[in-house]
């Protein structure tokens, strides 16, 4: 028999447990909730002064911070911003040498050369030394010179990095003494002849030949067929006159074999004549053709036919041949010798992932500065407000202008342990620097790519004209995704270190540097969620960094041991090759995972060692913004495993929308502070001042 029911519930007890500070707040937020269910009362009074006195009270913490631009410039701009400024500078003085919005291909070739010369002979500005010596400074140049004119930084960077670096990275002294002072000074313009028409990412099946000749002592060097044309090569259509060419190295065996293959190496091959600039006899070059963007850059295709080099052209610091054709290697096997070659390679990857947030940077505050000018409708007989005080409009920029900040960081790191790997050649370091590389190229530019698209949108109309800059930015910087390795394979190489790695753990081997905390913490990653903490809602716990990374590193931890299990499975039926097919969107996730949790990582450690108290608390800010945005667009894999409890994955969706709403207020001062003078930017609609009657003045007004 049930009992009679009661008039009114009894009164809770109270509590008097204390409860830790981060959970305090949801705690009695929770009780006076169950309260309220179980003792209804009447509605409270609304405070005086009516619906404006509400809207004044939900708006009152957001106070904007004070920020030191300047200060907070001073420590984003690092030690060779005075050699930016420099190129900056030059190019202001000469207005010929900009690059007009309306060009055709062959006079922005052309115009882009000027551009490289008048940067190294006029300006005085010599990168090449700093490729070994500084490589920092040098990357520092390359930014500053593509954000004059993107084109002009791929050239110099086929110069220098990959011509000049193959140089003096994969040859010898005698290489260094008969080519640096030339290519330093473009008296040698070159090129970087990897890439075939059926072989891009699979270096290793190049078809290319340099089969020695010990008769004359000399290479041959051939294109067997059609599909081993060299394809894409930067310089060749016009300019260059030599050219590394990547071949697979014969070797006269003097048995049934004929020719014994040594794998793929690294010549020298003259392409023109050094006077007249004619075709060498042999050769064939044609041109590529117009492209979807960066056609102040000259590719070509390149085809040999006999085309015989003295011995001495074998780029040789991993493998020699000898006169009487012997081979001798410090490396034991083609495996070793074509990782060391391509290991020395990598400076293209971290040039390309730091010159990506370089273009980001600038689309940013092209879209930011623009979203504060452009005022469109507003509250009844009011003035019309910015269309940045939109919600729609601060979630498409803010989480892109605190990722930036982030990808600043964490390309300025790669840069530094690339600089230290090129000093110690630590081999634990060599291998870090390769995954890292790998993975910020692919995250970055892939990111970039998508969010100049965003940007062009988020300036209406005015975004689609080219003097704007989005359409060129974004079809320039669209190739960043490809070359120097397509971002998909290059997450798979991140993926299969990872794996590696991960199978060390548990042999109690070293892990690499970046990969530390899969050591330290696996455990602690991958035991059942704590349902308490995964409950915890407060704006201190889930603005505290070590909630924050450790949740990045739980994603990642719980993937790669996910990812294990399925590929070992897998690998009993399918092989191991079908079994990475089968996986592979997951080993692309896992990859990206872990990369946001050292981008994440970088940032924070950035925030803590910043010494002005107010550039610290803005980078504080976009610091957590990034987290929980990246938390945010993830939370149905924390959901999933219970990691992030209902409730808390709303606050933290609550709390991301109020830290872009805090962003917004300062996202003058934090585009300010990239220190990109208007005549970089070169978007009337992002000018600091007269901005309308400057781009009515480019259309003729």
């Amino acid at each position: 028999m049930s009992p009679p029911p009661s008039p009114s519930p009894p009164p809770l007890p109270s509590i008097s447990v204390e409860a830790p500070e981060h959970e305090a707040l949801p705690t009695a937020r929770r009780l006076r909730r169950l309260r309220s269910h179980l003792t209804p009362t009447a509605p409270p009074a609304p405070p005086p002064g009516g619906a404006d006195r509400l809207e004044m009270l939900a708006c009152a913490r957001a106070a904007k911070l004070e920020v030191d631009t300047a200060r907070l410039c001073e420590f984003m701009r690092g030690r060779h911003r005075g050699v930016q400024e420099q190129v900056f500078a030059y190019f202001n003085s000469r207005p010929d040498l900009q690059t007009p919005v309306e060009i055709s291909k062959d006079e922005h070739r052309e115009l882009c050369m000027r551009q490289l010369l008048g940067l190294v002979r006029e300006a005085g500005i010599r990168p090449f030394r700093y490729v070994s010596e500084d490589p920092e400074k040098y990357f520092a140049i390359m930014e500053a010179a593509g954000s004059v004119d993107m084109s002009l930084g791929i050239k110099m960077g086929v110069q220098y990095s990959l011509w000049g670096g193959s140089v003096i990275n994969l040859g010898t002294k005698r290489h260094r003494d008969k080519y640096f002072d030339q290519i330093d000074s473009v008296e040698y313009p070159g090129c970087f002849a990897m890439t075939e028409l059926h072989h891009g990412s699979n270096v290793q099946g190049l078809q290319t030949t340099a089969t020695f000749d010990p008769i004359t002592d000399q290479f041959v060097i051939d294109t067997p067929n059609d599909g081993a044309i060299k394809w894409w090569i930067g310089n060749a259509a016009v300019h260059g006159k030599f050219a590394t060419v990547f071949a697979k190295l014969m070797l006269p065996t003097h048995d049934a074999r004929g020719l014994a293959d040594m794998g793929v190496h690294a010549f020298i091959v003259p392409i023109r004549d050094m006077e007249t600039h004619k075709t060498l006899p042999g050769i064939e070059i044609h041109d590529c053709g117009h492209k979807i963007g960066l056609n102040g850059v000259d590719n070509g295709a390149l085809r040999f036919r006999s085309v015989r080099i003295p011995r001495e052209n074998l780029l040789n610091r991993f493998g020699d041949v000898s006169r009487d054709g012997k081979y001798t290697s410090s490396l034991p096997t083609i495996n070793k010798r074509f990782a060391a070659t391509l290991g020395e390679l990598v400076g293209g990857r971290v040039g390309l992932a730091y010159s990506s947030v370089g273009v980001l940077k600038i689309a940013v505050t092209i879209a930011t500065r623009y979203s504060l000018l452009r005022q469109q409708f507003g509250p009844p007989k009011k003035p019309e407000v910015s269309i940045l005080d939109y919600q729609s409009q601060q979630h498409k920029l803010m989480p892109m202008l605190a990722s930036t900040y982030a990808f600043h960081f964490a390309t300025l790191y790669l840069v530094e342990k690339y600089s230290e790997m090129k000093k110690s050649h630590d081999d634990q370091l060599v291998g870090d620097v390769h995954a890292l590389s790998a993975g910020l190229k692919a995250y970055v530019t892939s990111y970039t790519a998508k969010s100049l698209s965003i940007c062009r949108e988020a300036c209406g109309g005015h975004g689609y004209a080219a003097v704007n800059r989005f359409g060129s930015l974004r079809n320039d910087h669209d190739i960043f995704q490809t070359f120097e390795g397509d971002n998909t394979v290059l997450l798979q190489q991140v993926a299969g270190d990872l794996l590696k790695q991960y199978k060390e753990k548990f042999r109690g081997g070293t892990l690499a540097v970046t990969w530390n905390y899969l050591r330290e913490s696996m455990n602690t990653y991958l035991s059942q969620p704590n349902p308490v903490i995964a409950r915890w809602e407060s704006e201190e716990h889930l603005r505290d960094p070590k909630f924050q990374l450790d949740a990045f590193r739980y994603r990642t931890s719980r993937l790669l041991q996910s990812v294990a299990a399925r590929l070992q499975k897998h690998t009993k039926t399918l092989g191991s090759f079908g079994a990475w097919n089968r996986c592979l969107n997951h080993l692309l996730t896992l990859a990206e995972s872990h990369i946001e949790s050292v981008i994440l990582a970088k940032f924070i450690e950035a925030v803590e060692r910043c010494p002005d108290a107010s550039a610290r608390a803005v980078l504080k800010l976009a610091c957590d913004l990034y987290a929980l945005d990246r938390i945010w667009n993830d939370i149905g894999t924390y959901r999933n495993v219970d990691y992030v409890a209902p409730n808390k994955a709303k606050a933290i969706h609550k709390l991301a929308d109020y830290l872009s709403f805090q962003i917004r207020n300062v996202a003058g001062e934090l585009v300010d502070a990239f220190d990109l003078p208007d005549h970089v930017t070169r978007a009337p609609i992002a000018m600091k001042s007269e901005a309308y009657s400057q781009y009515t003045q480019c259309v003729g007004f």
